[in-house]
């Protein structure tokens, strides 16, 4: 994948590496150009100093044939910013922000911002999110993921006690056009419906074939 990340932090630097030593093109902006200097030996992409909210920075960066953007700073105003260029100016199919103040939390989700919030192992947080490409996160709760996604063709014509997994995945809000429903077990689910649930870390994989690619 083509990945930019914004911010060349502890958080950025990691996620940066990680992803370059997973083989894929990652570009990562910083205002600070000494910044780059904690980017592991192992990390072999592309360093851009400037702001990752401004345009042309972006467009340096590759940004439209980017598959994926990242906002690391450890200002959220600067992760809001460049998020929402990335995703409404540029297209870019997947943008995850990292959350640094979790008084914030609303202004992302009104956003609609895919995020990441925590103090430990942000960077491998976000480099699941990246990889995985799945909907937006709302909250954790220990190992338990509350996300909103819309549903893909793999859920089509099925019940919703078809797709929920006990003790590991259940649905618990279905949007169809401007309706919300809290589902009954036998409630048939489309393609295109916006689906609430909690998802246990381990069945992820296996709830990610629902989601709409």
């Amino acid at each position: 994948m083509n990945i930019v990340v914004v911010g060349c932090g502890r958080v950025g630097s990691q996620l940066a590496t990680m992803l370059s030593v997973e083989g894929h093109n990652v570009v990562v902006i910083d205002r600070d150009e000494n910044a780059f200097r904690r980017l592991g030996g192992t990390f072999n992409g592309v360093t851009i100093c400037g702001l990752g909210f401004d345009e042309e920075v972006l467009e340096e960066a590759g940004i439209r044939e980017a598959d994926a953007f990242a906002a690391t700073t450890d200002l959220d105003n600067t992760n809001l910013m460049a998020a929402e260029v990335a995703r409404k100016i540029f297209g870019v199919r997947h943008v995850v922000a990292r959350l640094y103040n979790p008084v914030r939390e609303r202004t992302y989700q009104q956003l609609d911002l895919d995020y990441v919030c925590g103090t430990t192992l942000v960077a491998e947080s976000l480099m699941e999110k990246i990889k995985s490409g799945h909907g937006h996160h709302l909250n954790s709760i220990d190992d338990i993921e509350v996300v909103e996604f819309k549903a893909g063709a793999a859920v089509e014509g099925k019940r919703v006690d078809e797709v929920e997994m006990a003790r590991r995945f259940r649905i618990f809000t279905v949007i169809r056009g401007s309706v919300a429903y809290v589902p009954e077990p036998e409630m048939v689910l489309h393609r295109g419906d916006i689906l609430f649930g909690a998802i246990k870390d381990e069945a992820f994989r296996k709830v990610e074939r629902f989601m709409e690619e």
